[in-house]
Parts: structure tokens; C-alpha cells; sequence
């Protein structure tokens, strides 16, 4: 402790940030089980118990918005499994190495751009009024699409930019698993007579198997984080009823609508749902691919 003190010093203004910002917040949670008002503060505010957390649940608006945050969050998951996998296997049959390196360059920049700026690009790319997707369906003589004021649509929109966003940055832990692949493996099964797609569904996707089952399990305490950014940079209150998730809906009751105490209860719901599955899908990654932080 005496030799490295100087190391604990330079520790300490990362822990102080860590103390003020992530935990002492944390007492606001006290706001999920009270009446609060403002001007009553914390001691003055009414105890209601769990009265806020089974609004939750009396409120059609409360249910449609888990549901939306369910569905949304699922598709996500599933396409940003399979999309980075199919990717990675078609770039790693690629063997002119410098093609193979301007499209990793060109599939990974969307991940580095905000959604504030994709938000922007989106509105123009997808506007019924000369957006250019909307002037490549008029080609087929179909009539435009208003992607981000129906609500059908607005899933979809949802869906397809966020894999369109990460899934080339997302393919690089399965880029990495595909290089340390056994090269003696494929050697082996050439011997053997089996054709290219032979060798990548007997020998390819067993061994990306268990990276496959760590990435699934983990993704599961994401599920209730349909992505908050994206969301709010994208909807309106034309697709609120399948568009809003948790996130945005505790944006809307607790910072524009005043209803702090109710905005924390789903906040707080949503947080412990999500510690119960990041738990379950650690258990579950270590149990079936002996996947361990410590």
C-alpha cells in the first residue's frame, strides 16, 4: 500500500466519478415507492408502496410499451446474431485481402456515427416527399411508403437500421473466431473429398458454435434495452402505440409529462427484469460454453 500509493491516487477521481454519478443517483429510486412532488421533496412526499408498480400493469399504455420493448428488442437480437454470422462466413471466403479490407472499413464506419447523425441521414433517405428509397419503389410502380410515420413500418425501419448500424462491427468477434479455426481441419476434409459448403457446415459452424451460444446468452440482459437513442431520434406520436419502448416511455411520463414517481417504477422494473436475465445468461454461457469473467 506505502510503494503504490501514488497508483491509488491516480485511481481515485475515477472512483469518486463512479461514486457521484452511478451510485448516489441511486437513492432516487426511493421516488418508485412514494407520491413524489417536488416541492414535498423526499421526506415530505407520500409513501404509496407498491402502488406505482402495479400502475404499471393496470395501464394499457404500460403493457403496450413492455410489449413493444419485447418485440422490438427480440428481432433485434435474432438479426444481429444472424446477420454477423452470415457476413463474417461470406467475408472470410474472400482471399484478395485488400477487397477484404475496404468492405470491413465500409460495414463498420455506420457503428462509429451517433444515432443523432443516422437519425438525420434516415429522415432523408426514407422521407415519403423524394426520399430515395421511396424513389427506388416508385421504379416498380409501388406507391410511397411512409416508413417512419406507420407503425408497422416503423418496426421494420426500426429493426433493419439497427442491424444495418452494427452488424459489420458485430461480425468481428466471429471474424476472430473463424481465425483460429484448426487450418489441419479443412486440410483433413479436402482429403476427404468434401466440397466448400461441406467444410463450412461440418467444420465452420461447429466451431462457432460456442461463440454463438456466449454472444445469444448474454444478448438475453439486453432484451428489455430496445436502444433509447435510436428510438427517440426516429419516432413521433404517430407510431407511439407500437413504436415506444421502456426507455422512451420514462422519458415522456418523467421529464415531460412530471410523473417522476411512476417513470421510476417502470425505470426500476425495467432495471431488476434486466439483472435477472444478465444473471441467467451469464449462468447459461457458462453452463453450456464455459464462458467465465472470473
Amino acid at each position: 500500500m506505502k510503494r503504490n500509493w501514488p497508483l491509488h491516487v491516480l485511481v481515485l477521481p475515477a472512483i469518486l466519478f463512479a461514486l457521484v454519478f452511478n451510485y448516489i443517483p441511486l437513492a432516487g429510486i426511493i421516488m418508485a415507492f412514494q407520491n413524489f412532488k417536488p416541492w414535498e421533496g423526499f421526506l415530505g412526499s407520500e409513501w404509496v408502496g407498491f402502488d406505482q408498480f402495479i400502475r404499471i400493469f393496470e395501464f394499457q399504455e404500460g403493457r403496450q410499451v413492455i410489449w413493444n420493448t419485447l418485440v422490438i428488442s427480440t428481432f433485434k437480437i435474432i438479426f444481429q446474431l444472424i446477420v454477423p454470422i452470415v457476413f463474417a462466413l461470406l467475408l472470410n471466403e474472400v482471399r484478395i485481402i485488400a477487397y477484404k479490407r475496404s468492405i470491413q472499413t465500409l460495414v463498420y464506419l455506420p457503428h462509429f456515427l451517433s444515432w443523432v447523425i443516422l437519425g438525420g441521414i434516415l429522415l432523408d433517405l426514407l422521407s415519403v416527399d423524394g426520399g430515395l428509397i421511396n424513389q427506388f419503389i416508385g421504379i416498380f410502380g409501388m406507391n410511397p411508403i411512409f416508413f417512419l410515420g406507420d407503425s408497422d413500418w416503423f418496426r421494420v425501419t426500426v429493426i433493419v437500421s439497427d442491424v444495418w448500424k452494427d452488424f459489420g462491427f458485430s461480425a468481428i468477434i466471429f471474424l476472430a473466431a473463424l481465425a483460429g479455426i484448426n487450418p489441419s481441419l479443412y486440410e483433413a476434409a479436402i482429403v476427404d473429398g468434401a466440397n466448400r459448403l461441406q467444410q463450412v457446415l461440418h467444420i465452420t459452424l461447429p466451431s462457432l458454435l460456442p461463440i454463438t451460444i456466449v454472444v445469444a446468452t448474454l444478448a438475453l440482459g439486453n432484451i428489455l434495452n430496445a436502444g433509447f437513442d435510436q428510438i427517440f431520434n426516429l419516432y413521433n406520436p404517430l407510431v407511439y402505440d407500437k413504436g415506444d419502448i421502456i426507455d422512451t416511455y420514462v422519458y415522456r411520463q418523467g421529464l415531460l409529462g412530471g410523473n417522476f414517481s411512476y417513470a421510476t417504477a417502470v425505470g426500476v422494473f425495467k432495471s431488476v427484469i434486466a439483472f435477472i436475465l444478465i444473471v441467467t445468461g451469464y449462468r447459461l454461457a457458462y453452463k453450456y460454453a464455459n464462458y467465465r469473467i472470473f
